[in-house]
């Protein structure tokens, strides 16, 4: 039986949705430093689950 973290499309939807979910806070609820700073944690999450 194979592991479902082996299949690409699960890695990288996973990435994906955490990280619109990360943008979408930032965007709607947080301002300043503070916006920057967790869509800055969205792109890496992004980058992360790309590279692994």
């Amino acid at each position: 039986m194979s592991n479902i973290l082996e299949n690409p499309v699960y890695r990288y939807g996973m990435g994906l949705s955490s990280a619109a979910i990360l943008a979408f806070v930032a965007i709607s609820y947080l301002e300043g430093m503070t916006r920057l700073l967790v869509l800055g944690f969205a792109a890496f999450e992004l980058v992360l689950f790309r590279l692994c």
